[in-house]
């Protein structure tokens, strides 16, 4: 470990940034600092630690709110004076309430380059906090939802409102978009056809887990744990099927 952290290329102050992203969905939660004493701890006990400027000392987030951050790996860049937690925080990362400390949204429009800024809401459901692709489109399957319980306007539904409002035409669709899948490999249909019925395919299942109450956070989480089991070990540990 010393010469891990003697490696490091420390700031006038003794310090490197770290950002914490989220082990599962990618998400970046939020950005501290850290002294050597700080990254000692964290690589010790799993619990992200930072050194509070403003404390002036050591900083063990969720010491006093209980929202601690799991960290299962750790990374430096390639000039070594930044560093990655990541990690599966307990809770909000933002001090603010908010899942994560980025809910403020700088769009670029047109060839100028020009700035719009959107304050995005505290809260984890914010349309302006920085998603990968598969949470915005979980994002959006939400709110399709939503709209569904808002009166009619009498414009005809989107695809996604059709399957939400009829689970038997849902399910036919994904055995439909699997049968697919499994044609591009038998039929030989390459590459770009197997992604293209495999998008369809995971797009089906997510309105299905939107129905079942089922996050894609909690899809990766178990898929996670999955490949850090042996299959056995795994199988063992599913929860039991419906009786038929």
């Amino acid at each position: 470990m010393s010469s891990f952290l003697d490696s490091l290329k420390w700031d006038k102050n003794n310090l490197v940034a770290v950002i914490v992203q989220h082990i599962d969905t990618g998400e970046v939660m939020m950005q501290a600092f850290a002294d050597r004493a700080a990254i000692s701890e964290t690589l010790q006990t799993g619990l992200a630690t930072f050194y509070s400027r403003s404390r002036g000392g050591r900083w063990c987030k969720g010491e006093t709110s209980g929202h601690f951050i799991n960290v299962f790996n750790v990374f430096t860049d390639c000039d070594r004076d930044s560093i990655i937690y990541l990690s599966d925080p307990i809770g909000p990362a933002c001090h603010t309430g908010a899942r994560t400390c980025w809910f403020k949204e700088v769009e670029l429009q047109g060839q100028e380059g020009a700035a719009v800024s959107h304050a995005g809401a505290h809260d984890d459901g914010g349309d302006h906090v920085p998603r990968t692709t598969l949470l915005t489109l979980e994002r959006t399957i939400a709110q399709r939802r939503e709209a569904m319980k808002l009166p009619s306007d009498g414009s005809k539904p989107s695809w996604t409102a059709r399957l939400l409002g009829n689970p038997e035409l849902l399910c036919k669709k994904i055995r439909e978009e699997a049968g697919e899948l499994c044609q591009t490999l038998e039929a030989d249909e390459g590459r770009e056809r197997a992604a293209s019925e495999m998008a369809d395919l995971l797009y089906h299942a997510m309105v299905l887990c939107n129905l079942q109450g089922v996050a894609m956070e909690d899809v990766l989480r178990v898929l996670r744990k999955r490949f850090t089991q042996s299959g056995i070990e795994e199988k063992a540990a599913r929860p039991p099927k419906a009786a038929e």
